[in-house]
């Protein structure tokens, strides 16, 4: 017997395929053997964590074409878990299917009859006791008797049944085993609310504080929120500090940029004065948590000129020939308020002890999410060390890598362990282009890479954004709340902030980055009503919860959308359609496949659009849905099956 092509794997099984607590697992494989006898194939998997023991637990796969099995597994545990196939042929089910066969065609069985007995003797000790007792006793009172009523108690539905929950003992074939690692559930699932602290009770010439910012975390939860995230609250350089617009000089008074981490005031363990105290930021991610929302920090490994780290530890930074340390550069970009750090330095192992205990200190501090920035500029195995310490004594971390690069560097860091990344959803605005993107996240990466939608950052204004109106803010919000389990929005996408610094430029003008930014959160016109009622048809339909199970179905309008998500049960269905092109009022049709749905030709659903909170009858897979340009320009269905 063969078992081949099993999935969910990572690297030919080198590197763990990603899970997370209560997940649905989808596994496949292919299992085949000479002959033609009846298979029964099944997928066993059991938690490593030493908490959990060595148990396997087990569930049927399904046969479907071609010798492919399909079925699912579901780890409850943290950490490392372990799965493999095993398939063995079932001799009473073949028995009793050539049986039924000779049946058929009326030749004789009398020689098959102690066959079936047999077999059924041999799976008693698997059967229940009164069960097994009541059985044992039936069959040697059959043997006596007639063989018309032994043929017809082997083929009752009963026997059938207890043979095929206790099969007649034998050695299974078995895959080899596969690795997989296992996060808790907001590793996959979360909204995610960008916000500087110091903007947050800001007059536009002072910073607001901690405290001050507490007072936004009501309205953030309102929107129904999972994760705030705070960009670097750490003390800012002032050597070579950026001005507003990112000037190449700072004016008096003017903050800088937070990624310029580090002054004498203290590094990456600190807070910025004007921000508060470490007693201030415990007080904020408590009251975060009373609020049902977690914080999120930044993880930036780089250093302003005024780091301690800078004199304390000069040979932990690049150099020119000249030995003067270098500043960050992206030709033909140079940032004088940034240093790069050498991660393959003489005295690399103190440097990575220091990078990882930074880690421990905010962890320490009731922080469980980081948002890591450019983990693409850093070595590899810098990260595979860094990240296999941290899952020993922390498995509940949370790393989203901020990673706007190829392809395959994004699949790297994935594939070494960081929970989440930054896509290029961003700038996929086109029903071609997000077809392909998503089918390739939802299928080709799906076992190590987890997207995180983010609509807009700090860093990203995109054309689509900075020319189109609010119906383009709404659009791009509704895509990435219902494509992606996790996503996100810079504060100020909910007002539909859209000016750029210059017309070919992705950066906004008066960018928070450099300068603090309060502003008028009950100006008219605002999205967070929209927000908050996405993020609650997320919260209870468990369908959008996940990345798999993603469906595009068609529709001749090039400007319409239309897909769906299911759980793996199909007892949450939801399908959504979005106008990417809103223009003038117009009616479009669509077509669903009724099969990946789960319903019948013909059958009568209600259809409930959980936006306008409306009902109507569906009955076929042909509809039509009128799209209004001065409107939301989506329907969400929740399809009750």
């Amino acid at each position: 017997m063969a078992i081949t092509t099993v999935t969910p794997l990572v690297d030919d099984g080198a590197r763990p395929a990603k899970a997370v607590q209560g997940e649905n697992i989808p596994v496949r494989a292919c299992v085949f053997t000479d002959g033609h006898p009846t298979l029964r194939v099944q997928v066993r998997w059991r938690s490593l964590s030493p908490d959990e023991g060595a148990g396997w637990r087990h569930s049927r796969l399904s046969p479907r074409m071609d010798d492919f099995w399909v079925g699912g597994m579901e780890f409850s545990s943290l950490g490392a878990g372990e799965f493999q196939v095993e398939a063995w042929v079932d001799a009473f089910d073949g028995w009793r299917s050539d049986y039924c066969r000779w049946l058929e065609v009326g030749a004789s069985t009398a020689g098959e009859l102690p066959i079936g007995v047999t077999l059924v003797k041999q799976s008693l000790p698997g059967w229940p006791e009164a069960a097994r007792l009541a059985a044992g006793e039936r069959l040697d009172s059959l043997l006596q008797g007639d063989p018309s009523e032994i043929e017809r108690y082997l083929l009752s539905p009963e026997v059938v049944a207890r043979m095929a929950e206790a099969p007649v003992p034998a050695t299974p074939t078995r895959s080899r085993r596969f690795p997989v690692w296992v996060e808790r559930p907001r590793a996959l699932i979360g909204a995610w609310y960008e916000m500087f602290p110091r903007s947050e009770g800001s007059d536009g010439q002072h910073s607001g504080t901690l405290a001050t910012s507490e007072h936004r975390l009501p309205a953030i939860a309102d929107m129904k929120f999972d994760v705030v995230y705070l960009p670097p609250i750490h003390p800012i350089g002032v050597t070579g500090r950026r001005g507003r617009n990112n000037a190449a000089m700072a004016q008096p008074g003017e903050p800088g940029c937070p990624w310029a981490i580090g002054s004498a005031l203290g590094g990456h363990t600190s807070i910025h004065p004007e921000l508060g105290n470490l007693e201030d930021f415990r007080h904020f991610v408590g009251r975060a948590a009373e609020l049902g929302l977690e914080v999120a920090l930044d993880y930036a490994l780089q250093c302003s000129p005024d780091h301690p780290w800078v004199t304390q530890h000069p040979d932990w930074f690049l150099h020119r020939p000249d030995g003067s340390i270098r500043n960050a550069e992206n030709p033909p970009k140079r940032y004088e308020d940034v240093l790069p750090m050498d991660f393959e330095c003489s005295d690399w192992r103190a440097l990575w002890d220091a990078c990882y205990d930074i880690l421990d200190f905010w962890v320490g501090q009731g922080v469980k999410i980081f948002r890591v920035d450019n983990p693409h500029t850093k070595p590899f195995p810098f990260w595979a060390w860094l990240i296999a310490r941290l899952r020993e004594a922390h498995p509940d971390v949370v790393l989203l890598a901020e990673a706007f690069t190829r392809p395959a560097l994004m699949d790297e860091l994935s594939k070494l362990g960081f929970s989440q990344s930054y896509t290029y959803f961003t700038w996929r605005s086109t029903k071609g282009d997000l077809r392909s993107y998503l089918t390739h996240l939802t299928r080709d990466s799906v076992d190590y890479l987890r997207p995180n939608f983010f609509t807009n950052t700090p860093d990203v204004l995109t054309l689509e954004l900075q020319q189109g109106g609010p119906e383009v803010f709404r659009r791009r919000l509704i895509l990435a709340a219902t494509l992606s389990p996790s996503y996100g929005i810079y504060s100020g996408f909910e007002l539909c902030e859209n000016r750029p610094q210059s017309a070919d430029s992705e950066d906004y003008w008066d960018s928070e980055k450099y300068q603090y930014r309060p502003r008028n959160w009950d100006q008219p016109g605002s999205l967070a009503p929209l927000a908050a009622r996405l993020n609650q048809i997320r919260r209870d339909h468990p369908a959008l919860q996940q990345l798999r199970r993603l469906y595009f179905h068609r529709s001749a309008d090039p400007a319409l959308l239309v897909y769906s998500k299911h759980t793996a049960d199909r007892s949450d269905v939801v399908v959504v359609a979005v106008d990417l092109a809103a223009g003038r009022p117009r009616r479009a049709q669509f077509s669903l496949s009724l099969r990946r749905l789960g319903l019948r030709p013909g059958a009568r659903v209600r259809a409930h659009e959980l936006l306008r909170q409306t009902s109507e009858t569906w009955s076929g897979r042909d509809h039509q849905i009128d799209l209004d340009a001065g409107s939301v320009p989506a329907r969400i269905y929740w399809v009750e099956t």
